[in-house]
C-alpha cells in the first residue's frame, strides 16, 4: 500500500526560558548598571563562562521518533501530558519545522489542532471557510459543493456572515471542525481541540471522524479519551518524554499506555514509607501472582489456573478482618471482587485473627481471561467498620489466549473473559 505519512529520526528542540529581547527600552539606570558589568562579562566569556552561554538550556520535545502510516489508516497518538503529541501533530501539518529528521507527507492536510487554528479574525465565517479551502488547494467549486453541509455541520449559519473574532470559544470550534472535516483533505489531524465541545457536539465530531475513516482517508487523532481512541483507531502509538516507545494495535497500546508506571514483574512489595501509618495495625508487605507450577509470573495462560497471593502483618489482633482483590481491565471495567472470608465457613474461622504474619491466597480457575491486560488491586477492611488498606493498582498482568476457545476464529472477542462453556449440538431431522 501507499505510504501517507513516513517520519524518519524526527527531533524538535526547544530553549527553556523566555528568549532575549532583541530591543529593548532600558531606563539611564539599567544603562550604567550594563556598562560598569560589561568588562566582568567580558572576562567571564573569554574564560568560558558566558552568562548566556550557561543559560542555554534546552529540552527535546521529540526525539528520535520514525514510524510509516499507509493511506486509509487511523492512527491514535497516546501519551502523558508533554509526552510530545502536539508537537509531532504540529510538525506533520507544517505550523513547526523539526530540528532534525525528516517528514514526508503525501497529499493535503486538514490540522484541527487548536481552537479556530488558521483564521483570521477579522474574516467572516464565511470568508473563513474559503480561505482554508483555498490554503488546502481546493477550488472554488469544490468548496461550493460543501458549503452548505458546512455550516448546517457547525450550526452557526446565523453568524456566518459575522467576523470570527466575535464568536465564543464553541463556535469558533464547531466552524473549526467543520471545515477540517468537510473540505475532504486526504490526511486529517485532529489534537484534543474536541474537548472544549460540549457532550453533544463531541459525540457529533466522533460521528464524524468515524466517517472520515470510513472513506478510507488518513487520520491522526490525538486524545486522552481512551474510549474514543478505542472507538476510532486501528493502531495507535505511545509517546514518552518525546520518545515512541511502543507501536501495536490500538486496545494492546491503550493497555500498554494505562499500565505505565505500575509493577509489571507478577510481584508487588510494599516499603514501610508506602505504608500509611493510617493503616495499622495491618501492614501488606507483598502481592504475588504465580503460575500453575508456583512461579511468579507477569503473563499468564489463558487455559491454565493462576493463584493470586497476598501477604502480611498484623500487628495486632482485628475483628472482623476481610482481605481481598479488585480485578480489573487496564480502561477501568471491574471483573470481579472478591474477598478471603466471603465464604461463611472461612468467615467463622477467620473472623477474628490474632497478631501475627498472613498470607491469603486463591486459585483463579483456567478458561477465564479473555486476551489483554489486566490490574489487580487490594483492600483490607473491617465491614462497615474501616478500611485499613487500600492499593486500586498494585499490579498488572497480561493473558496469553494461545489455545483458548475459539482461537481457531480470526475476530477478536470483545469482552474481559473467555469461558470455556459446555456447548451441546443436537441434529433434530
Amino acid at each position: 500500500m501507499t505510504i501517507a505519512i513516513s517520519v524518519k529520526n524526527l527531533g524538535k528542540k526547544y530553549q527553556i526560558g523566555a528568549a532575549e529581547t532583541r530591543f529593548r527600552y532600558n531606563m539611564l539606570r539599567d544603562v550604567l548598571v550594563d556598562t560598569f558589568y560589561a568588562p566582568v562579562r567580558l572576562v567571564k566569556a573569554l574564560v568560558g563562562k558566558s552568562e548566556r552561554r550557561a543559560n542555554q538550556n534546552f529540552v527535546w520535545a521529540l526525539r528520535d521518533v520514525c514510524f510509516d502510516l499507509e493511506e486509509g489508516r487511523v492512527l491514535g497518538i497516546v501519551g502523558r501530558n508533554g509526552a510530545g503529541k502536539s508537537t509531532l501533530l504540529k510538525i506533520l501539518s507544517r505550523v513547526t519545522e523539526p530540528t532534525e529528521g525528516t517528514v514526508s507527507v503525501r497529499g493535503r492536510v486538514g490540522s484541527l489542532l487548536e481552537v479556530g487554528t488558521g483564521f483570521h479574525p477579522e474574516l467572516t465565517g464565511r470568508e473563513n471557510i474559503y480561505m482554508n479551502g483555498a490554503i488546502l488547494g481546493m477550488k472554488r467549486t469544490e468548496i461550493d459543493k460543501k458549503f452548505d453541509e458546512m455550516v448546517d455541520f457547525s450550526e452557526v449559519g446565523q453568524f456566518i456572515d459575522t467576523p470570527v473574532k466575535r464568536y465564543s470559544s464553541g463556535m469558533y470550534l464547531r466552524l473549526a471542525f467543520a471545515v477540517a472535516a468537510h473540505l475532504e483533505p486526504e490526511i486529517l489531524v485532529v489534537d484534543e481541540v474536541l474537548a472544549v465541545g460540549d457532550a453533544e457536539f463531541q459525540r457529533k465530531c466522533l460521528g464524524k471522524m468515524n466517517d472520515v475513516a470510513q472513506q478510507g482517508r488518513t487520520v491522526l487523532f490525538v486524545s486522552h479519551n481512551m474510549s474514543a481512541i478505542l472507538r476510532l483507531t486501528q493502531e495507535a502509538i505511545v509517546l514518552r518524554k518525546g520518545q515512541l516507545i511502543k507501536r501495536a494495535s490500538t486496545p494492546e497500546a491503550v493497555d500498554f499506555y494505562l499500565a505505565s508506571g505500575q509493577t509489571e514483574s507478577g510481584e508487588r512489595v510494599w516499603d514501610a514509607e508506602e505504608v500509611p501509618a493510617a493503616s495499622a495495625p495491618f501492614r501488606p508487605i507483598r502481592l504475588r501472582l504465580k503460575d500453575r507450577s508456583g512461579k511468579v509470573v507477569d503473563t499468564v495462560r489463558s487455559t491454565e489456573p493462576v493463584t493470586v497471593e497476598w501477604e502480611y502483618q498484623l500487628a495486632a489482633p482485628l475483628t472482623g478482618l476481610r482481605v481481598g482483590m479488585y480485578l480489573s481491565t487496564m480502561r477501568g471495567e471491574y471483573v470481579f471482587t472478591a474477598f478471603d472470608t466471603d465464604d461463611a465457613k472461612q468467615f467463622e474461622q477467620f473472623g477474628a485473627r490474632q497478631a501475627g504474619r498472613y498470607i491469603s491466597h486463591c486459585q483463579i480457575p483456567a478458561d477465564f481471561f479473555n486476551e489483554g491486560r489486566y490490574s489487580l488491586g487490594v483492600n483490607a477492611s473491617s465491614f462497615g467498620v474501616r478500611r485499613y488498606f487500600m492499593d486500586e493498582r498494585a499490579l498488572s498482568f497480561s493473558v496469553d489466549i494461545s489455545g483458548a476457545p475459539g482461537t481457531q476464529w480470526p475476530e477478536v472477542r470483545q469482552g474481559p473473559i473467555r469461558p470455556r462453556l459446555d456447548w451441546k449440538i443436537e441434529k433434530l431431522d
